[in-house]
């Protein structure tokens, strides 16, 4: 499915935009409805993050949602029902989740059930390749898509390395720093995706930064795929209530999904 998405915005002339929350976030059926209002907004792909209370990669944003995840007690198997319902929608669901989570789950066992609730692949942005052997057999033999991490420090031996052993498509970190909304995204993203296309031709698709419509038509300009999070994630925590904060996630996807239809030359 992930693959036909890139190729679904690729015969329209764009690039797929690609939403993320946490589960839990901002309750757990409030999670459901915003992600799903995200997909009738625009979004091409969904991002379900598994709550984790060490999230090394995640700025404050993220984590003030993770925080509120966690203390209602989501877990793996809210982070599975949350993708199983989303999967409904007709949209590719992947699970973004730091590698530990999954270890203490069960490696094949995760997988399997990611598999059998509807989800299409998974995102572990602190697993590095010469660890990922066990969970790239399991994931062949569910069916999902690895995806791993890129960043602009990463080498070009190292690139091919990690693209080798992605699936799906590659997700290029266009910062060194940790998530969260920008006033301008990385001027070294498009170089990354650049060296990514000359060892892979995978999709490449990059987050960190992006929080409107014209910063996704900047970055569609010269990627496969828009990656948004944090600022699906403030819309939320600033609103009032749950149902005005949905609202304002359809608004923001609505905004972005123009973006990346304009990409901006």
């Amino acid at each position: 499915m992930i693959a036909a998405a890139f190729e679904r915005a690729r015969s329209e002339h764009r690039s797929a935009l690609i939403g993320y929350l946490p589960a839990g976030f901002p309750s757990a059926t409030g999670c459901v409805r915003a992600l799903r209002a995200m997909v009738e907004a625009g979004v091409d792909i969904v991002e379900v993050g598994l709550p984790y209370s060490d999230p090394l990669m995640d700025g404050p944003t993220i984590q003030a949602a993770v925080d509120q995840a966690l203390s209602a007690g989501t877990g793996t198997r809210e982070v599975l029902a949350t993708v199983g319902e989303v999967a409904h929608s007709g949209v590719p669901v992947l699970v973004m989740t730091y590698w530990n989570p999954v270890e203490r789950y069960g490696v094949e066992r995760f997988a399997n059930e990611l598999a059998a609730a509807g989800g299409s692949g998974v995102i572990t942005p602190d697993l590095t390749p010469e660890e990922a052997g066990p969970w790239l057999a399991a994931c062949a033999e569910a069916r999902l898509d690895p995806v791993l991490l890129v960043a602009p420090s990463s080498t070009d031996a190292r690139l091919v390395k990690i693209t080798a052993r992605c699936r799906g498509f590659v997700y290029a970190a266009s910062t060194m720093g940790v998530t969260g909304a920008r006033t301008a995204v990385s001027t070294v993203a498009p170089g990354l995706v650049a060296r990514v296309r000359k060892v892979s031709e995978l999709p490449v698709a990059v987050g960190l930064g992006v929080s409107s419509g014209a910063q996704a038509a900047g970055v569609a300009s010269y990627a496969d795929g828009v990656i948004v999070g944090s600022a699906f994630v403030q819309v939320l925590l600033d609103a009032p209530d749950e149902d005005s904060g949905i609202r304002a996630v359809s608004t923001l996807a609505a905004d972005l999904a123009e973006g990346v239809r304009r990409r901006s030359p």
